[in-house]
């Protein structure tokens, strides 16, 4: 798997995503929003790797949409806003959708800053870490007159709630990984020399375990604030009824009746 904006290394069955613009704080162009849709898309029928490492190079995560990418001026007859939503709709919302859905678990690992859409990128994992220097800066309204966007809008309030999440987008105001721990935005915050080591240990962790119970859990707890009790318990069910009929389901009861760990195979 080789881009010009992403570097990826593989390390058993676990991937490492490194976004790789340091010079631009790894903001996000076209081309590398290309490169992230493309990958996405590969990992989608990956059958080898079982958790995938998201995390950039340099001093900076990300720091949202590259404002200075060349870019073809809008049609005749084109608004501005008009040829703004035409971007997102082309190029950063199908990144939000294949990122959000990868068929194993994502673990973003945050160094330095993410801003604007870099920290909806950040959101998008199903754990989510960050060294001590980090931060979070959701700039849109106070700083370009837009609102938050590449799923912002969704990720924010589900993990820190409505209130929190307003004050942050009207204000831009910047959130140290430490509180971000403590309000419930990211998972952990870890020293800035072991970050990475961090995220290898996790990615791989989940790399060992039941990837379709994984995968439904994501499901049930991506949608399950929104849904009446009664759907979502059916939803479990349903869930339930699926997963009862895997081999990690056997592996995993055999496994607790002899007292050992489980030997868990993604199926």
């Amino acid at each position: 798997m080789e881009y010009e904006n992403l570097v990826c290394e593989r390390d058993g069955a676990v991937l490492t995503v490194r976004l790789n613009r340091p010079a631009k704080m790894n903001s996000l162009s076209r081309a590398l929003l290309r490169d992230l849709r493309e990958c996405a898309e590969a990992l989608q029928a990956e059958k080898a790797i079982r958790a995938v490492l998201l995390t950039g190079a340099g001093r900076g995560f990300c720091a949202g949409a590259d404002l200075t990418d060349p870019d073809e001026p809008p049609r005749p007859g084109e608004s501005l806003g008009q040829w703004v939503a035409a971007r997102m709709r082309g190029y950063f919302h199908p990144v939000a959708e294949l990122w959000s859905r990868l068929p194993m678990p994502l673990v973003v690992a945050v160094n330095g800053i993410a801003a604007g859409a870099g920290v909806s990128l950040a959101l998008l994992g199903d754990v989510t870490i960050a060294a001590r220097s980090a931060s979070f800066a959701v700039l849109f309204t106070p700083k370009l007159g837009l609102a938050p966007d590449m799923g912002a809008t969704h990720l924010l309030p589900a993990r820190i709630g409505v209130a929190r999440a307003r004050y942050l987008a009207l204000t831009g105001r910047p959130v140290a990984a430490e509180e971000a721990v403590r309000i419930g935005l990211i998972a952990e915050c870890v020293d800035d020399t072991v970050l990475e080591a961090r995220g290898h240990e996790l990615a791989h962790e989940l790399a060992m375990g039941p990837t379709r119970a994984q995968l439904a859990l994501r499901e049930l707890l991506d949608h399950g604030a929104s849904r009446a009790l009664g759907e979502q318990l059916e939803r479990e069910a349903v869930a339930q009824q699926a997963l009862g009929d895997t081999r990690d389901f056997l592996e995993g009861i055999s496994a607790f009746r002899a007292k050992r760990a489980p030997r868990f195979e993604g199926a």
